[in-house]
C-alpha cells in the first residue's frame, strides 16, 4: 500500500496540527494505520494506531489526552490530530501500515509493511 503524509508545518507550544495519511489501497480497512516519529539525533518512535477493524486506538505514553488518531475507511484516510503541542513533539512524522496495532508496550517498527514519506512537525516560539 502507497501512503501519503501531509499536514506538517511549524507551530507555537500549545498549538496544533492535523496531519493526514491517505493510502492509494482498496483493502486500506484491511491495514493498521501507525504514525511514527524521529527527532534529530534520536530513535525513530511509535505515536499512535488504530486497526483497520476499529478498536481502541494505541498511543504512546507521552502524547495520551493530546494526540487523538481517526480514520475514515471510506476515504483511505487516517488523520492525527495533535493539540498541545510541546517542543519535544518537534520530529519529522511517518504514517505506515501493518498487520495490527500493540495491546500494550511500543510500537514494533518492524511490523511495518509500508513506510509513507515524512512530514515535519516543528514546535517552537
Amino acid at each position: 500500500v502507497q501512503l501519503q503524509a501531509s499536514g506538517g508545518g511549524l507551530v507555537k507550544p500549545g498549538g496544533s496540527l492535523t496531519l493526514s495519511c491517505a493510502g492509494s489501497t482498496s483493502t486500506f480497512n484491511d491495514y493498521a494505520i501507525g504514525w511514527f516519529r524521529q527527532a534529530p539525533g534520536k530513535e525513530r518512535e511509535g505515536v499512535s494506531c488504530t486497526r483497520g477493524s476499529g478498536g481502541s486506538p494505541y498511543y504512546t505514553d507521552s502524547v495520551k489526552g493530546r494526540f487523538t488518531i481517526s480514520r475514515d475507511n471510506a476515504r483511505n484516510t487516517v488523520h492525527l490530530a495533535m493539540n498541545n503541542l510541546k517542543s519535544s513533539d518537534t520530529a519529522v512524522y511517518y504514517c505506515t501500515a501493518g498487520p495490527g496495532c500493540p495491546l500494550r508496550g511500543n510500537m514494533d517498527i518492524g511490523m511495518v509493511h509500508s513506510w509513507g514519506q515524512g512530514t515535519q512537525v516543528t514546535v517552537s516560539s
